[in-house]
């Protein structure tokens, strides 16, 4: 059975509704609704939407979320707002109305828990622009700290893209997190909003623990796209050396030379 099959089924028990109250609720046959729980249809958009609506519950978690284990309380934190803020968005922009990339240093990191919002904090941030970054987004640069994540050394600008909803993170990826208790952090992020309302914050850098944050402290979410470092690699021992370069290079000579005299005169 689908999870969508399992979905209905569920939720529709939960709210203790026959299979003919659910079918009237939604305007089809109760028929369809035993073809649904039982996995021998899957429902149209429209149908979708009218059970969207009726269990309170989005689209998206109806056919991909496993809610089978959820009780009639965490299905109805499913209904609660899943932005990371209500606030409109503040941005600077340049002389040709080309919208600019604000970078938070590290020294100004802790005031943009309190300037985040004001246009006139954001004035005195220093500014950039990339030009190869999509026009379809907000980005704002953040210096990173800490060597949590790894490769990534303190003082790697990242670059992130404006998230408006919580449920667009996608699992494992990294993310600038600003939240009322952390502040500024960069993680891999991991959405258990479904579960217990929290992310789930994990470091590339083993030697930090993972935590969690509720969902609630969190006030903005900046999708990593990119990144600027003036921190070159550094010459790794598992690379190969000069001297083995060195030998590569000379075969290939050696090589070379045969392919264009293939019967070489011996003296």
């Amino acid at each position: 059975m689908s999870i969508v099959s399992e979905n209905i089924k569920h939720l529709r028990k939960l709210k203790n509704w026959t299979q003919g109250d659910f079918a009237e609720k939604i305007d089809i046959k109760r028929s369809l609704v035993g073809a649904y729980e039982e996995g021998r249809a899957d429902p149209r958009l429209n149908n979708l939407l009218n059970m969207s609506k009726v269990f309170k519950v989005p689209v998206d978690f109806l056919i991909s979320k496993d809610l089978s284990n959820l009780n009639e309380e965490q299905i109805l934190k499913l209904s609660a707002p899943r932005k990371p803020s209500s606030k409109v968005l503040s941005i600077t922009v340049d002389s040709n109305n080309e919208e600019l990339i604000d970078l938070i240093p590290q020294k100004a990191s802790a005031g943009y828990l309190n300037g985040y919002a004001d246009p006139e904090y954001l004035e005195e941030l220093p500014k950039f622009q990339l030009p190869n970054l999509p026009k379809s987004g907000t980005y704002r640069a953040f210096e990173i700290t800490g060597d949590s994540m790894l490769p990534l050394r303190p003082g790697t600008i990242v670059i992130g893209k404006y998230l408006e909803e919580v449920a667009d993170i996608k699992n494992g990826r990294c993310y600038v997190i600003l939240s009322k208790e952390e502040g500024v952090v960069y993680k891999r992020v991991f959405d258990y909003t479904l579960e217990n309302g929290k992310l789930f914050l994990v470091s590339d850098n083993k030697s930090y623990s993972p935590y969690d944050i509720p969902v609630s402290d969190v006030i903005e979410i900046w999708e990593a796209k990119a990144y600027l470092s003036m921190d070159l690699p550094d010459y790794s021992d598992d690379k190969m050396d000069f001297e083995q370069l060195k030998s590569i290079v000379l075969e290939l000579q050696q090589e070379v030379i045969k392919l264009k005299d293939p019967n070489p005169r011996s003296n």
